[in-house]
C-alpha cells in the first residue's frame, strides 16, 4: 500500500487480489446480498486509490482496509431500502436429493446459522464477522472500533450469546 500512496497505483492490483476474496465473503455475511457484495468491494479499491494518502505505515494495512470497508458498508445501508434484507431462499436453499442423509443435515445445520447469524443486529454481526469469518485479531478490531481490546471481547461474548439463542429459537433447542 506504500508504493500505492507513493503514487504507483499499477501496485493496487496485487493488493486487490490478495483481499477482494476476504473482503467479499465480509460484504456477503454482512449484507445477505451477492451483487451487491460484489460491487461494494469495487467501492472500497476505487476509495483506496482516492484515499491512498490516508494510509500511514505504522497502522496495519488490513485494520485501515476494514475502516474503509465499513464506511462504504454504511453507505450503501443508507441508500437501500429500509424493509429490504436477506433473501430467504439464497440461505435455506437444500441440496438434491442424491446427497447423502449427512451431508443434508449438516448443509441445514449452516443454513440455520447463517440465517441465526443474519438476524443478530448489524454491530453483534459485525464484530462475528471480523473476529471469526474474516479473523482479525481483538487488536485489529479494536483499533477499527475504536475501543480497547477488552470491550472487544465482550462484544464478541455477547454476540456468540445471542447468536447461540437465536440458533436455538430457530431449531427449537435448549441453548447450551
Amino acid at each position: 500500500m506504500q508504493a500505492v500512496r507513493e503514487g504507483d497505483a499499477s501496485r493496487l492490483g496485487l493488493l486487490f487480489e490478495r483481499h477482494q476474496t476476504a473482503l467479499y465473503g465480509f460484504y456477503v455475511r454482512m449484507t445477505g446480498d451477492r451483487q451487491a457484495s460484489e460491487d461494494l468491494v469495487q467501492e472500497v479499491f476505487f476509495r483506496m486509490l482516492k484515499y491512498r494518502h490516508t494510509y500511514r505505515e505504522d497502522g496495519r494495512f488490513t485494520t485501515w482496509m476494514y475502516h474503509i470497508a465499513r464506511n462504504v458498508q454504511a453507505d450503501w445501508f443508507r441508500t437501500k431500502l429500509p424493509d429490504a434484507g436477506f433473501e430467504d431462499e439464497e440461505w435455506e436453499r437444500l441440496p438434491g436429493r442424491e446427497r447423502t442423509e449427512a451431508l443434508v443435515e449438516s448443509q441445514q445445520e449452516a443454513a440455520l446459522v447463517r440465517l441465526a447469524l443474519a438476524r443478530l443486529p448489524d454491530d453483534k454481526r459485525e464484530v462475528l464477522v471480523l473476529s471469526r469469518f474474516q479473523g482479525l485479531q481483538y487488536e485489529q478490531i479494536a483499533e477499527l472500533l475504536d475501543c480497547e481490546v477488552g470491550a472487544v471481547k465482550v462484544r464478541v461474548h455477547r454476540a456468540l450469546r445471542s447468536l447461540r439463542e437465536i440458533y436455538s429459537e430457530l431449531t427449537g433447542r435448549k441453548a447450551s
